[in-house]
């Protein structure tokens, strides 16, 4: 069915963390080759690159996995981020893996309000000075909850946006504090349905329905202008 091979990826080192080097977040490590299935190494990055019979040839994927370990000869993989999506307004970088961390952090805030974050995105809002995140969050009540649309709490939301600022890098918080570079980061909240919606959108643009994931930053207008159309909240 397929072939694949994995690019090797750098990751930051200690020394480049506390630098705030963001030059080797996700960037090809040029000096080395592609490997094959059998030769990859536990905690090393890769970037997935797939041959098929349909005609794909050493195609990019664009997905980053790190090896996690071996179940007999074979590795098992964890999806890290897709290569090259991060956001930024000024100097902040905020890479996909950055931005998950700081989503599962707040999404915990959601239970007294018997809720679910059950897909998100988000992009840099440049549109105003200074520039801002906006996230876009799809909720959904717990099956045991009575139906329909959540329960929106000013003060519980309000609260998520501050734990998602503090959760992301010491970069972006100098934006935001000392800097006053990059605005207060905003949380838009979409009606139930609306990642369908941009689902039907991205495929009809020529997306695989089979191979569609949920972008995790966006920057096309239209997409832009759809989730917008169906938001029911912002904070």
């Amino acid at each position: 069915m397929a072939y694949f091979e994995f690019l090797p990826v750098k990751r930051k080192t200690a020394e480049e963390e506390t630098l705030g080097d963001e030059r080797y977040i996700g960037s090809m490590d040029i000096t080395a080759e592609a490997v094959d299935l059998v030769h990859v190494k536990v905690g090393t990055y890769y970037e997935l690159v797939v041959t098929t019979f349909t005609g794909l040839y050493r195609y990019r994927v664009g997905d980053i996995l790190m090896v996690t370990g071996f179940h007999n000869a074979t590795p098992q993989f964890r999806f890290v981020h897709r290569r090259n999506v991060v956001l930024s307004v000024d100097t902040d970088k905020t890479s996909e893996e950055d931005l998950l961390r700081a989503v599962t952090e707040a999404k915990a805030l959601l239970e007294p309000l018997s809720c679910l974050l059950s897909e998100y995105t988000s992009y840099a809002d440049a549109s105003s000075i200074p520039g801002h995140y906006v996230l876009f969050w799809e909720l959904k009540r717990k099956e045991e909850v009575a139906e329909g649309a959540p329960r929106l709490d000013a003060e519980v939301m309000e609260e998520c946006c501050t734990v998602v600022e503090n959760s992301l890098d010491w970069v972006y918080r100098r934006c935001r504090s000392r800097d006053r570079s990059v605005g207060p980061l905003e949380i838009r909240v979409v009606r139930e349905g609306t990642f369908d919606a941009l689902m039907d959108l991205c495929v009809s643009r020529g997306s695989s329905l089979n191979q569609y994931k949920t972008p995790r930053c966006i920057g096309s207008p239209e997409a832009i202008a759809l989730l917008d159309g169906r938001v029911e909240g912002g904070f």
